[in-house]
């Protein structure tokens, strides 16, 4: 038995100057399934992702383990160095054969519902950041995400690159951004407890309903422990609701325990895994 794959159409461009191809999985030239490969060149690295990962026919006899092997070598010849699978919540066979073959799971995307409005914070000031105070948060911001991204397996040099690559991409017009929440949690004698940063109407759900996503959710180190990242979420789910968005995403690095506890407590429930693996 000999499996392939052989492209289902022309290769496309992607999103940020990347490429895209959906391929078929053959066996003995009779196709029975499919995925596709994307990679995304950046300045010293070129992330990939296998996606769309679908057998149709003959599970369970290794066609989905030779499919991903298949395409990992289609994204090694694209140059890629690192390789993303997302997996849906509830899809256990996925997740089972991602982490046979060496995927780590490096993040979690959460969504909540959004149905009560939460109280306000009670003797703490909420302040938009603005030109003056954005310069010094940016900087923060991106290198608290290069460390995220270093804490959870990418290199030095790819996570500099995409937490700047990233800010960029997300926060074109600074401060002045449509559609975005830049807030600052202040106590009563004026000291910043954490920020909050949300983009509104950023992806929609199947029934085309909005979906806002937490961004940065952040506490002084501090002024940790004392709750301020549960005023900081209902600050968000507050934020969301006054625009008219009633649902909430966020993505959370899987190794950080306190983070998903908060978020469990909150009523955020795991829609889908990012498990990760470098290409040698």
């Amino acid at each position: 038995m000999t499996t392939t794959l052989r492209p289902d159409g022309a290769e496309e461009a992607a999103a940020d100057h990347g490429r895209t191809r959906r391929w078929h999985i053959m066996v003995n030239g009779h196709p029975v399934g499919g995925l596709r490969t994307t990679a995304w060149p950046r300045t010293g690295f070129c992330p990939g992702e296998i996606s769309e990962l679908e057998v149709t026919e003959g599970r369970r006899r290794g066609r989905g383990t030779i499919g991903v092997l298949a395409a990992e070598e289609v994204l090694r010849s694209w140059g890629c160095t690192r390789i993303d699978v997302t997996v849906p919540a509830g899809a256990e066979a996925g997740l089972r054969l991602a982490e046979n073959l060496g995927y780590t799971e490096r993040m979690r995307n959460l969504i909540k519902p959004l149905t009560e409005l939460p109280e306000a914070p009670g003797g703490l000031t909420v302040r938009r950041i603005g030109p003056a105070e954005y310069p010094a948060w940016e900087e923060q911001a991106v290198e608290g995400y290069r460390q995220e991204l270093v804490d959870s397996g990418v290199g030095d040099a790819e996570a500099a690159a995409k937490a700047e690559h990233d800010h960029r991409r997300a926060l074109p017009g600074g401060p002045h951004t449509p559609d975005t929440v830049l807030r600052q949690l202040l106590d009563a004698d004026g000291r910043v407890l954490g920020c909050l940063w949300v983009t509104l109407h950023q992806d929609r759900l199947p029934d085309g309903s909005p979906v806002a996503w937490v961004m940065l959710v952040e506490v002084a180190p501090e002024h940790r422990g004392r709750g301020h990242g549960r005023t900081l979420m209902h600050l968000a789910e507050r934020e969301c609701l006054a625009a008219g968005v009633h649902h909430l995403g966020l993505n959370v690095f899987a190794d950080n325990g306190t983070a998903i506890a908060l978020y469990d407590s909150l009523g955020y429930r795991v829609t889908r895994r990012v498990l990760s693996k470098p290409l040698l």
